[in-house]
C-alpha cells in the first residue's frame, strides 16, 4: 500500500493486538521497500505527511502528565500504527529519562527523529508543544482579565487542591519505579531533607545524588539493583518497520559540532536580542536566563523542573504567589502538552505585571512565546545531539549508576514540591523559620482553608482509591469549587 506521496506505507491490523479478550497471533511483518541503493539513514519508511498528521493527533491527546503522554505514544506508535517496536521505544524512553527537561516531549522528538531524521524530530517536538501553548496563553488571558470574579476564583479554588493529590500520586509512581533498594530510599529521603529543611540549591542536590550513585555503582554495585527489562521489551506487538530501516546517523564529531552550533544559535540569538533591547534587568531577560537554566540543569522530568521553577518564580523573583503557581499547574494538568508548559503561565503573568513600557497584553504574549522557546529549544538540542550516541551512553555502567542516584533523588524533589504546594494551597499564611543552616516554611494552623482541605482529600480518594483519570478528577474538583463559591462558602 502506498501513501499520498507514493512512499510505501504499512497499516496496522484492524483490531489492536492488546484488545482484551482477543485471541491474536503475531501478524506477518511486511518487508520495507526501498528504492535504489539508498543508505539506511536516508530511507523514508513512513510518508512524512502521514507522520505529521499522526503527531498532530497525538498532540491533542497529551493530557495527564508524563505518564499519560508516554502511554498515548505507546498506543499510537507501538500498539496501533506499529511504526516503532517495543524494544526500540523503551530504549528511546530510557535515554530521554536521562536528559534534563520534559521527558515525554523529548521522547516524541526522539521518535520523530527515528522516523524522519531532523525534520521529523522538529515536527514531532514542536507539535507536542503547540496545543498547550495556545491553550495556556488563552487561559492566562482569561485569568488576568477576569481572575477577580467569583466564578473564576471558585474554579481555581477547586483546581488548586486537586493538584496536591496529583503531585502525591507522582511521588508514589516515581518512587515505585526508582526506589528498588534501601540505599536509594535513603538517597530520596536525604534529597527531601536537603531541599525542605536546609534550602540546599536544586542543582547541588542533583549533583550530589549523581556522585553518590556513581560511588555506589563503583564500590557497592549490589546497592543499585538493575532489574532486567528484557521481558517488557519483547512484550509489544511486532513492528511493521524493522529497526534496521529506521533513521540512522553516524555519531561523528563533525555532526555533533554542526548540530551544537545550530542549536546554540537558535537559542542564543533571541536571548541576545532580548537583553540588548530590554536591558539585562528586564523581566524578559530574567525569564530568558531562568528558563534556559531550568531547561539544561533540571534532571528528573517535569515535576523536578517544576520544583525549581516554582521556587525561583515565587520566592526569588516574586512574579506570582504560591497559590497562583498552583493554579498554573492545575491549568497545565488540564490542557494538552507537557506539564512544564506552566512556564507560559508564569511568563504571561510576570510580563503583564512588569511590562517595561510595552502594552501589558503585548508584553505578556511576547513573554509566553519567549519562555516557550528558551525552554524547549534545549530539549530538542539534547535529543538531536545525543540520539546517535545513545547506544554508547546506554552501555556506560558508571553513567547508568550516577543517573540511578539522580532518579532516586528526584522522588525527594517531587515530595518537596508537594509540601511547597500544600503550604501555599491549604493555608493562607506561613511562618519562616531560620536557625543556623535550617530554613523552612511552616503553615499557620489558624489559617487553614476548609474547602481546600476537603477538595484535596476528595481528589486523593478519586485518584488513589477509585483510580479516576487526572482530567476527570480535575473536572469534579473544579465543579466542587464552583458550587462552593456560588453558594457563598468562604474560599480564602
Amino acid at each position: 500500500m502506498t501513501g499520498e506521496d507514493g512512499s510505501p506505507q504499512h497499516t496496522a491490523p484492524a483490531a489492536p493486538a492488546h484488545e482484551a479478550g482477543a485471541a491474536t497471533t503475531a501478524p506477518e511483518i511486511p518487508a520495507v521497500e526501498t528504492q535504489g541503493a539508498v543508505r539506511p539513514h536516508e530511507q523514508t519508511v513512513v510518508p512524512f505527511r502521514s507522520a505529521v498528521r499522526a503527531w498532530f493527533g497525538i498532540s491533542l491527546q497529551t493530557f495527564g502528565g508524563p505518564a499519560g503522554q508516554i502511554a498515548v505514544m505507546q498506543r499510537e506508535l507501538v500498539d496501533e500504527r506499529r511504526w516503532i517496536g517495543q524494544r526500540r521505544f523503551l530504549h528511546a524512553m530510557n535515554y530521554c529519562m536521562l536528559l534534563p527537561g520534559p521527558e515525554a516531549q523529548q521522547l516524541a522528538t526522539y521518535s520523530g527523529w527515528l522516523l524522519h531524521g531532523t525534520p521529523g524530530a522538529l515536527v514531532a517536538g514542536g507539535l507536542f508543544v503547540l496545543p498547550g501553548l495556545v491553550a495556556l496563553v488563552a487561559l492566562s488571558a482569561v485569568y488576568v482579565a477576569f481572575g477577580t470574579t467569583t466564578a473564576v476564583l471558585a474554579l481555581f479554588a477547586g483546581l488548586g487542591p486537586a493538584v496536591l493529590a496529583i503531585v502525591a500520586q507522582a511521588v508514589v509512581r516515581v518512587g515505585q519505579r526508582s526506589l528498588n533498594s534501601p540505599a536509594l530510599v535513603a538517597l530520596a529521603v536525604a534529597a527531601f531533607i536537603a531541599l525542605a529543611l536546609f534550602g540546599v540549591p536544586f542543582p547541588a542536590v542533583v549533583a550530589a545524588a549523581g556522585l553518590v550513585g556513581w560511588v555506589l555503582g563503583r564500590w557497592r554495585p549490589s546497592a543499585l539493583p538493575a532489574g532486567s527489562k528484557a521481558a517488557a521489551a519483547d512484550a509489544g506487538p511486532p513492528p511493521t518497520i524493522s529497526d534496521d530501516a529506521l533513521h540512522i546517523e553516524p555519531p561523528t564529531a563533525r555532526r555533533t559540532v554542526k548540530v551544537l552550533a545550530a542549536g546554540l544559535l537558535a537559542w542564543g540569538l533571541p536571548v541576545f536580542a532580548v537583553v540588548l533591547v530590554t536591558g539585562p534587568q528586564s523581566v524578559f531577560s530574567q525569564q530568558s536566563g531562568l528558563f534556559s537554566l531550568a531547561a539544561i540543569s533540571t534532571f528528573g522530568g517535569a515535576y523536578a523542573v517544576l520544583s525549581f521553577i516554582a521556587q525561583q518564580a515565587v520566592s526569588v523573583y516574586g512574579w506570582l504567589s504560591p497559590r497562583e503557581m498552583v493554579r498554573g499547574l492545575a491549568l497545565a494538568e488540564s490542557t494538552p502538552g507537557p506539564l512544564i508548559m506552566v512556564v507560559v503561565w508564569v511568563g504571561f503573568l510576570a510580563a503583564f505585571r512588569q511590562s517595561g513600557g510595552l502594552a501589558p497584553w503585548v508584553a505578556a504574549v511576547l513573554a509566553s512565546l519567549l519562555v516557550t522557546w528558551v525552554t524547549f529549544v534545549p530539549s530538542l538540542l539534547f535529543v538531536l545531539l545525543g540520539a546517535p550516541w545513545m547506544e554508547r551512553l546506554r552501555g556506560n555502567r558508571s553513567l547508568s549508576a550516577a543517573l540511578t542516584g539522580i532518579s532516586a533523588a528526584v522522588v525527594g524533589v517531587i515530595a518537596n514540591l508537594a509540601v511547597f504546594f500544600a503550604t501555599g494551597t491549604l493555608f493562607n499564611e506561613t511562618v519562616s523559620v531560620a536557625a543556623g543552616p535550617l530554613h523552612l516554611q511552616l503553615p499557620d494552623p489558624g489559617t487553614l482553608r476548609p474547602v481546600a482541605l476537603v477538595t484535596a482529600l476528595l481528589a486523593a480518594v478519586l485518584l488513589f482509591r477509585i483510580r479516576w483519570s487526572v482530567l476527570r478528577t480535575l473536572g469534579v474538583c473544579a465543579a466542587l469549587g464552583l458550587a462552593a463559591g456560588l453558594a457563598g462558602v468562604p474560599l480564602a
